[in-house]
């Protein structure tokens, strides 16, 4: 199963980074369309990620035109505007879960020409929006739910201690 994550027009390193690290955790790929609001060699960006880079299969985009003419699947758009909820979705293998700028979002030609493809994150009306970093790691974390979890490790070994199975407890 591959995951694809997508993030236009990022403008937060730090935001980035936190990213790139669920990538590299769960094993999604990673998207990066220009322009960027920061160079790939930032600091805070690096520092965010710390030693996951090496993990990462991550692929860069001259906007909007050259990541689809590049990129074959089906696309989901994250979006405070968006009329379905992110969980109502079933996701297919190979998709793009696409993620826009933190100060405006996605262009809303794009989310008015793929209304059924939208989802939204529900949230309470007096705030604008969870951080960018957060929404990509829930909607990460929902296709990786429903795919089972493939390739990640769903159980935890204590330091000092041995976890005991129900037979022998």
């Amino acid at each position: 199963m591959e995951l694809n994550i997508v993030l236009a027009e990022p403008q937060i390193p730090q935001n980035t980074g936190n990213i790139a690290r669920t990538c590299a955790v769960t094993g999604a790929r990673l998207h990066l369309i220009k322009p960027m609001g920061f160079s790939v060699d930032d600091k805070k960006l690096k520092h965010a990620g710390l030693d996951y880079w090496h993990f990462l299969d991550i692929s860069y985009y001259d906007g909007f035109n050259d990541f689809f003419s590049k990129t074959v699947g089906e696309y989901f758009y994250f979006s405070t505007k968006a009329l379905n909820t992110y969980c109502d979705i079933e996701y297919p293998d190979r998709c793009y879960i696409v993620f826009g700028r933190e100060d405006r979002g996605l262009p809303e030609e794009l989310l008015y020409n793929n209304k059924e493809k939208c989802v939204r994150i529900p949230m309470i009306d007096e705030v604008r929006s969870l951080n960018l970093s957060n929404s990509v790691a829930i909607g990460a974390y929902e296709v990786l739910r429903q795919w089972g979890f493939p390739d990640l490790q769903n159980k935890g070994q204590l330091t000092r201690y041995i976890w005991k199975s129900e037979n022998n407890i």
